[in-house]
């Protein structure tokens, strides 16, 4: 088991309130949502809410939400 796995067991995954997007409109309403624990963030497809989940430490949510806030993951600029 790696660092990351022993440290994910440690996280609260008890995730009871989930919020999209108010732009996730029909009829297309492709969007995620989000809920928080204690220590965690919960990401999931909206279309799908009893499929996979990804968990996030409050840590890695913050600092996927300054590189989407910096430009980190806008598209690569084509000629």
């Amino acid at each position: 088991m790696d660092i990351q796995d022993t440290h994910k067991r440690h996280l609260d995954t008890n995730f009871t309130e989930w919020h999209k997007s108010p732009l996730s409109n029909p009829p297309d309403n492709q969007c995620v949502e989000v809920s928080f624990s204690s220590n965690a963030v919960g990401l999931r497809d909206s279309r799908n809410p009893d499929g996979h989940v990804l968990v996030f430490d409050h840590g890695e949510w913050e600092a996927f939400l300054g590189g989407a806030a910096s430009g980190s993951f806008n598209l690569p600029k084509t000629s």
